[in-house]
């Protein structure tokens, strides 16, 4: 194309350029855009090839386009290149205004990265701006902010020399133009597919509108719209027929209230949780009648229309049954099967959750154990601890300093003459004495207190709050209760019951609190005759 002394060759190429840039926007799609811009390269710039890499969405760069040699469109058309390459290769080798050649002594480098190409090896160049096979030279199109679009590359001059200034400016003119074109290919593409996006959507949302109305009505569990927002937020506007009925209100009735009106009030911070952060959540609502009923409740916010205000839709599902099952498998998991009585899991979990690993007593009260703690970390570095904040209540032992004589009583309890009753008269018969003991004991402790079965005729009593007096006497209580005879299958029989009596404290193992006791049992089993014993 590039004939320096002849000024009517670069006017003849100036016309061609021009009537390939007008062709530039009138191809219909962007693919079509992107051939004409490799085409126009060849047929306008002097070039024998080239290739249009297109930025994609994920930033890698496919080859879109190729014109000029069908051996060269066969080997990379279709390929990508990562981003990362790209970016190498437009940041070495000179840097022609807008363009960025890279001669065949420096893009070996590039030889084995993952960006397409076709070139081939050739003789090192006879003369200063002959052009090698290895040279290579981008044309970077950018849109009016400044993004990558794409990036055309050019090769085999047809003159077989390297561009000079007159060649590198139609480059470099036509790769901004061709910019232009592939942003108004983009725009319209996106125009068009939001064209029938929204038509799609529009048709979709009539077929929608019937289809959400006879689903909202007619579903089988229940269905609730409610306001979000403003000073009515939550109140229900439209309910179904099954809500209705799950709850035993009319939808008139059911419409002055709101979720939160109705739940347990132990599932309130449920409720507002699930509100404010969507999702599900499983909770109970009061029936007409005053009972619960266990519900899953599923919150989405959506519009009411298309640029309507927005409304909770909650779906609820009538869980009773299911719920049912759960909290009697755990209580199965957690209690005795024979008595009803919580199990050794439970007396230990509920033990535990009283007490923890750091010894209060150290510190003379539970409040400077906390300070104390902070003191020893912070101990020899030269600066004050930070400010301590235990909400853990420490549990002391009666006699500890700073206490108020009064602690956690672990009461292990054995019962007497139990073996000789089941070697008598069968299991049946030692059952229901454990049966009969079980309710003995629970009706001797306060409500707050813990009765528990180990396993065999071994029982725990936690008691919070006592000295060791009331411990002593809760002691003679509990064995007082159990010693009158017991009716079991038209007969009389008797059991006798040692307690040993254990401190909980914090600093010490459930397992230590309860070998405690059970050594202070075994101890006081011991010490007294069968006919008389009390409690230590």
């Amino acid at each position: 194309m590039e004939t320096e002394t002849e000024p009517y060759v670069r006017l003849a190429s100036l016309r061609e350029l021009h009537q390939v840039v007008a062709q530039l926007n009138t191809a219909r799609s962007m693919a079509d855009t992107l051939q004409t811009i490799a085409n126009g390269a060849v047929a306008a710039l002097g070039f024998e090839i080239a290739a249009v890499n297109l930025v994609r969405s994920d930033g890698d760069l496919l080859v879109a386009a190729v014109a000029g040699s069908e051996k060269a469109e066969a080997a990379i058309a279709g390929r990508t290149g990562s981003r990362d390459s790209w970016e190498r290769r437009l940041s070495m080798g000179e840097r022609w205004g807008e363009l960025r050649f890279i001669p065949y002594t420096e893009g070996w480098v590039l030889d084995h990265d993952d960006v397409p190409q076709w070139h081939t090896t050739g003789p090192a160049p006879r003369y200063p701006d002959e052009w090698h096979p290895m040279d290579r030279l981008f044309a970077p199109m950018y849109a009016s902010d400044g993004e990558l679009l794409a990036v055309l590359e050019v090769d085999k001059p047809r003159n077989g020399k390297r561009p000079g200034p007159w060649g590198c400016e139609a480059l470099q003119l036509y790769a901004s133009q061709a910019a232009i074109a592939v942003s108004n290919a983009r725009l319209r593409g996106n125009m068009q597919r939001a064209l029938v996006r929204l038509e799609r959507e529009q048709q979709a949302l009539r077929a929608s509108e019937e289809s959400f109305r006879q689903a909202f009505e007619y579903a089988p569990s229940g269905m609730a719209i409610a306001e979000v927002g403003g000073e009515n937020h939550g109140r229900l506007i439209k309910v179904n027929d099954a809500l209705c009925r799950l709850l035993g209100r009319p939808g008139s009735v059911l419409r002055r209230y709101s979720f939160a009106d109705l739940v347990h009030p132990e599932d309130t911070g449920v409720l507002l949780r699930t509100s404010a952060e969507g999702g599900r959540a499983e909770l109970r609502l009061a029936r007409r009648d005053g009972s619960y009923v266990w519900v899953s409740l599923r919150n989405s916010v959506v519009a009411d229309a298309a640029d309507g205000p927005q409304v909770q839709l909650t779906h609820v599902e009538d869980i009773e049954e299911r719920k049912r099952h759960e909290l009697a498998l755990a209580h199965r998991a957690s209690h005795d099967s024979l008595t009803g009585l919580p199990n050794s899991a439970e007396l230990r979990a509920r033990l535990g959750s009283r007490i923890c690993d750091v010894t209060p007593d150290r510190f003379g009260s539970p409040a400077a154990a906390a300070r104390g703690a902070a003191t020893d970390a912070f101990e020899g570095l030269g600066t004050p601890p930070p400010p301590v904040y235990d909400h853990h209540e420490h549990v002391l032992l009666p006699e500890a300093p700073g206490g108020d004589g009064k602690g956690l009583a672990v009461l292990f309890c054995d019962l007497d003459g139990f073996k000789s009753i089941n070697d008598r008269f069968g299991h049946v018969c030692g059952d229901a004495v454990l049966v009969e003991v079980a309710r003995r004991l629970e009706q001797g402790v306060r409500d707050r207190d813990t009765v528990a079965r180990l396993g065999g005729d071994e029982f725990v009593v936690l008691a919070e709050g006592l000295g060791p007096a009331e411990a002593s006497d809760l002691a003679v209580r509990l064995r007082n209760g159990i010693i009158p005879p017991i009716r079991v299958e038209g007969r009389s029989v008797r059991v006798g019951a040692s307690f040993g009596i254990g401190w909980a404290a914090c600093g010490m193992t459930t397992e230590q609190v309860l070998e405690s006791a059970d050594q202070r049992m075994y101890i006081e089993k011991r010490s007294r005759s069968q006919g008389r014993r009390r409690a230590g």
